[in-house]
């Protein structure tokens, strides 16, 4: 395979502490095991063999090549060699006409050692910390709380919502009527899933992360993990910044529901059948690449999670703890679960299904409902690709016979004011002004106005974050339109002004 444009990046980008270059030509050198086992124990990284340290590709004597996988791949599943074994594979690369072997090195969830010492990342150096206390207790004491959603809080079960556990107890009960958490109480449910743990250096018990990600108050999530949150956006029409958007923060139960709503409420159900059975491929999708994005994502990562919709494709990017690196192939696809208590309770309540089944239906039904296939990209931050038909995007409404395009929208009040304009990102009313909606979303607003509203009001509901965007670009427009009123005509400047629809 010829050599990616992002693997050829970290090489040109040079050596550091995710980034090693080995020369190793014609022979897998002792210290490739020792930054093997380095990488394992901090973070991670990326190994070039046939690479010099300044960078410089001189490639693998190609007689050479099969050897050296071979050896390498012997060397990391004994025991003696590495501990615990690591199932990793070179993977080779062309770059004008030499050949290198690359490695992908996951961080590991426990100590490794390399002939039975112990290696840590530094820089751009592997350092033998197995005479350093110190470093070694600060290894373990690291990889105790690998699963980061695993580490106890300060809290306790009356910080978790006790409608949202009695809503997974039902959802339970319905995959199965006889299911073990229907004869149990909260406490015992949690417990169950592994929820409820000790903390091992203080002797305390009490709550996971993951209990108050699944079951939390919006408030205790955000004490705890004040950078949780997931971006829906909806980009067609208005490319450069979005047409709808929902900024998610909260509990991974409503947040599914949210992110759910927000697909189907902008993707177009188009008429598939698998077999001789019609299906909603579209809500199969969803289903998959929505739960992934909320379940294997690492949460001590600042990167926020997005789900967004475009005219060509969906596509969902999330902070990861990689296992890999490029773009998966189902065929060799080996699935690694990132936090095994989230997908616990997401299998039990029926919005996951066992660990590699997503990646499987996610093609499945992106080939029934755009007739190509989806794209999945791991690295730091893992990366979902579906592509779209046109259709999946299209705006919903009477084609005319004339132009083959949407006719126009009307929009009328009680007042008699009508706009009529095709779909867009503003409407232009009769008396020349320019609301900066599309004409449904106007149509929208001016329900939600059916009772008096204030500004604020109706700015939160338009999702729009300036105030004086707001007033020149929608409110003042819609006045002047008479699509609206104020409740105190007389005192327009009055704290207590609202706008109702006439």
């Amino acid at each position: 395979m010829v050599l990616p444009s992002d693997l050829l990046a970290l090489i040109e980008q040079g050596e550091s502490h995710f980034v090693e270059f080995k020369k190793s030509t014609t022979d897998i050198t002792k210290d490739v095991y020792e930054s093997v086992c380095a990488f394992s124990n901090r973070d991670g990284g990326h190994i070039f063999l046939g690479v010099k340290d300044d960078g410089k590709i001189l490639g693998i004597q190609p007689d050479h090549i099969d050897r050296m996988k071979k050896d390498f791949v012997t060397a990391i599943n004994n025991e003696n060699k590495m501990y615990p074994p690591l199932y990793l594979r070179p993977v080779e690369y062309e770059y004008e006409g030499r050949l290198i072997l690359y490695i992908r090195v996951p961080i590991s969830q426990s100590v490794c050692r390399c002939n039975g010492r112990i290696f840590d990342r530094n820089h751009e150096a592997d350092i033998d910390i197995t005479n350093h206390t110190d470093e070694v207790f600060r290894l373990y004491a690291r990889k105790n709380s690998s699963y980061f959603v695993n580490r106890v809080t300060r809290f306790n079960i009356n910080s978790l919502r006790s409608d949202l556990m009695e809503r997974a107890r039902d959802m339970a009960r319905m995959r199965s009527g006889s299911h073990p958490w229907c004869s149990m109480g909260d406490e015992e449910m949690l417990r169950s899933a592994g929820l409820i743990l000790t903390d091992e250096q203080t002797q305390q018990e009490g709550i996971t992360l993951a209990a108050i990600l699944l079951f939390g108050k919006d408030n205790t999530i955000m004490s705890v993990l004040p950078q949780h949150k997931t971006d829906a956006i909806f980009r067609v029409f208005n490319v450069d910044r979005y047409d709808d958007r929902d900024v998610i923060i909260t509990n991974l139960l409503e947040s599914y529901d949210r992110l759910i709503a927000f697909g189907e409420k902008h993707l177009n159900d188009l008429f598939t059948m698998d077999g001789m059975i019609s299906v909603s491929a579209r809500d199969k999708i969803l289903r998959e690449i929505i739960s992934n994005l909320l379940v294997h994502r690492d949460f001590s990562s600042g990167y926020v999670a997005k789900f967004v919709i475009e005219k060509a494709q969906i596509y969902t990017e999330n902070a990861n703890l990689s296992h890999g690196h490029g773009v998966l192939e189902l065929a060799s696809f080996e699935p690694f679960q990132k936090n095994p208590p989230i997908s616990k309770i997401f299998r039990e309540i029926g919005l996951a299904d066992e660990l590699g089944s997503g990646m499987r239906n996610t093609y499945k039904y992106t080939r029934l409902y755009s007739a190509s296939d989806p794209e999945f990209v791991e690295g730091d931050i893992f990366r979902t690709i579906v592509p779209l038909k046109e259709a999946a995007t299209a705006t919903v409404g009477p084609v005319s016979s004339v132009t083959g395009k949407e006719d126009p929208i009307k929009i009328s009040t009680e007042a008699g004011a009508e706009v009529s304009t095709e779909a867009g990102t503003e409407v232009s009313t009769e008396a020349g002004e320019k609301i900066k909606l599309r004409a449904e979303r106007l149509q929208s607003l001016l329900e939600f106005c059916s009772v008096p509203r204030t500004r604020a009001e109706m700015q939160k509901f338009c999702n729009i974050k300036s105030e004086k965007y707001f007033r020149e670009k929608i409110l003042q427009p819609m006045l002047a339109a008479g699509f609206i009123e104020k409740t105190i005509p007389d005192k327009p400047r009055s704290p207590k002004q609202k706008y109702v629809r006439r």
